[in-house]
């Protein structure tokens, strides 16, 4: 524990998504006290025009309250 999913355009380079798993891993390792063994991270590459069906309404629109960081693009929840 714990596993990271990064949900991404494709285009990313293999260099690219190797800093980014390593900086994952050092942060969360850093902040969580967990050892390098404990930590996965996957990458999912969604095409832009699968985004807001694949991506943003399912993981993002529909559990916006489980956010820590919000995006700047794509509309808010409606609260009623």
């Amino acid at each position: 524990m714990p596993h990271v999913v990064v949900k991404l355009w494709p285009g990313k380079s293999e260099e690219q998504k190797t800093q980014l798993t390593e900086a994952i891993v050092r942060e969360v390792t850093g902040i969580l006290g967990s050892g390098p063994q404990s930590v996965s991270v996957g990458f999912e590459e969604v095409a832009s025009d699968d985004w807001t069906e694949q991506v943003f309404e399912p993981d993002i629109l529909n559990k916006w309250d489980t956010l820590t960081k919000e995006p700047g693009y794509g509309p808010r929840p409606n609260r009623s």
